[in-house]
């Protein structure tokens, strides 16, 4: 037989159960997800910033980077709403090399799926606990969702997942933002595609029963850059493709149009320190026509506390050990810039 199965995991109910989100943690996210909803509707005219590591890896450095986040959202909470990106899974193009703190709760040693459960839980819980701001992660198994749905205020769809089924009929269950990113051949047709049926309800089978979502209006579009035939990456972050991925809204039936940009990945061919420029590139093209203004709503930056990435076992704080990211202090100069460049 070609499947061996290893452990019977609790329910998302018992699990909830197991490491509850307190009340008080609970009226505090109902607020921050009204401030977040607001922003996609267009009620707020506040910018969302996403941005943390690449993989949230280990859970001392990614509280430490988050409670640096929190520093800098009160000061510029009149302007940004900064969502830290806690990501737990990591798609592999290959399948192989480190899958996340779901897979590997520590990134050297043999994988445990229910421990992973358990430390990404209690990670979150901490992180909302200790700052104030409750967390983006990326939706890589739709199975795994209810996990952690009463914790996250913000939840993406990659561009391996963004054509696939049961993600865009998940995220239709959702009640928080979901950026659906265009595939890695760039097509904005499929991403719309994706954001439409993400948008409306639908009837299907989720962990072993018959489901019925009523769609989510807060679903939207991520670019984050294509990559070509010839294995070249393309950016997508341009004015050119801010305004005619607007159009191409326009043309559907489609509500409240909303795009967030991806300023690493395909879109800086994953140089990290391009993150800088192409996000101020977006703030001036945002400045430059009122309809673009209204519809980027904010950017997603990859940071850790330290610049670039490290293998695992190197052992050095705060560090990537997937793609690079811009280092804390890079980052703290860009948000209070772009706090002073939107609005």
């Amino acid at each position: 037989m070609s499947f061996e199965f290893i452990t019977k995991l609790p329910t998302p109910a018992e699990i909830k159960e197991m490491y509850p989100l307190s009340t008080e943690l609970t009226e505090l996210k109902e607020k921050r997800d009204k401030e977040i909803r607001d922003v996609i509707t267009g009620k707020s005219d506040k910018f969302l910033v996403i941005i943390g590591p690449c993989s949230a890896d280990n859970e001392d450095s990614v509280a430490d980077y988050v409670s640096r986040l929190a520093k800098v959202q009160e000061k510029v909470a009149d302007k940004l709403i900064l969502i830290p990106r806690v990501y737990t899974n990591k798609p592999r193009t290959t399948g192989e090399g480190y899958k996340g703190m779901l897979h590997q709760p520590d990134p050297e040693k043999k994988p445990d799926l229910l421990a992973g459960l358990i430390a990404i839980r209690k990670m979150h819980l901490r992180i909302i606990e200790e700052t104030g701001l409750t967390p983006a992660d990326e939706m890589l198994y739709p199975e795994n969702y209810r996990y952690f749905s009463d914790i996250l205020s913000y939840v993406a769809v990659g561009a391996r997942s963004v054509e696939d089924q049961q993600h865009r009929l998940t995220v239709s269950g959702m009640d928080v933002p979901a950026g659906m990113k265009n595939p890695t051949s760039g097509h904005f047709s499929i991403m719309l595609n994706s954001v439409l049926a993400a948008q409306h309800g639908h009837t299907f089978i989720y962990r072993g029963w018959e489901v019925k979502t009523t769609g989510n209006e807060l679903a939207h579009t991520i670019l984050r850059g294509a990559v070509n035939k010839h294995g070249q990456c393309i950016p997508n972050y341009h004015y050119e493709d801010l305004n005619l991925l607007l159009d191409l809204y326009n043309e559907r039936n489609l509500k409240n149009p909303a795009v967030i940009v991806d300023a690493n990945h395909s879109n800086s061919n994953k140089q990290y320190i391009e993150q800088i420029r192409i996000v101020k590139e977006v703030l001036h093209s945002r400045s430059h026509s009122k309809d673009i203004e209204n519809f980027v709503k904010g950017v997603m930056i990859e940071s850790y506390i330290e610049p670039g990435n490290q293998k695992i076992g190197e052992h050095i704080y705060g560090k990537s050990i997937t793609d690079p990211c811009l280092g804390w202090k890079e980052s703290e100069e860009l948000l209070y810039y772009i706090a002073d460049h939107v609005g």
